[in-house]
């Protein structure tokens, strides 16, 4: 008769503790995860030592070590907004609007309301051609800057009034062919 009463509880036991046990280490996981984690306004020191020296390369017009430092800043930290935007600036200096953009927009996924970003994305759109989507931008500055004002949206506005750049296909003559004479 004893046997009969403890049969049911064990049953139970043995029904609902493999699902508590899963919901215990699921919580214990979750909440471990997000313990390590850094908030995003805390970037990694090497990470900004390595952007400052990006920026003094970029200053001094070696783009290609420049390049090189900043994406390792961006590889120690990718939430390194800065970094994005530095890189997204020496793809400009070098002609590389549709790379330029993408750095740009790594940038705004990670501050959807920075300026300098936007201004950047912006200036390079108009060199790609995409006019109305660097207006785009130039409004979401406006919008931003409604209260400060700021010379960003002064300055897209001017690239976006200049227009983008007329690429003119250029012929050289054939050079002369030499005839051989026998």
């Amino acid at each position: 008769m004893l046997a009969k009463a403890i049969v049911p509880k064990l049953e139970l036991i043995m029904r609902y503790s493999s699902v508590a046990a899963a919901a215990a280490l699921t919580l214990l996981a979750i909440s471990t995860s997000l313990h390590g984690q850094r908030p995003d306004d805390q970037i990694d020191p090497r990470s900004m030592a390595l952007l400052a020296k990006g920026r003094a390369a970029q200053a001094a017009g070696n783009l290609d070590a420049a390049t090189d430092t900043l994406e390792t800043a961006v590889a120690v930290d990718p939430r390194n907004r800065a970094a994005f935007v530095a890189l997204g600036q020496v793809a400009d200096a070098r002609g590389l609007p549709g790379k330029a953009i993408r750095l740009y927009r790594e940038a705004l996924l990670l501050e959807p309301n920075d300026v300098a970003a936007l201004k950047g994305q912006g200036e390079a759109l108009v060199a790609k051609g995409a006019v109305q989507r660097a207006k785009d931008n130039l409004a979401k500055i406006r919008a931003i800057c409604a209260k400060t004002g700021c010379t960003d949206a002064t300055s897209l506005a001017a690239v976006i009034a200049k227009g983008p750049p007329i690429a003119t296909a250029s012929v050289e003559p054939p050079a002369a062919k030499p005839t051989a004479k026998e």
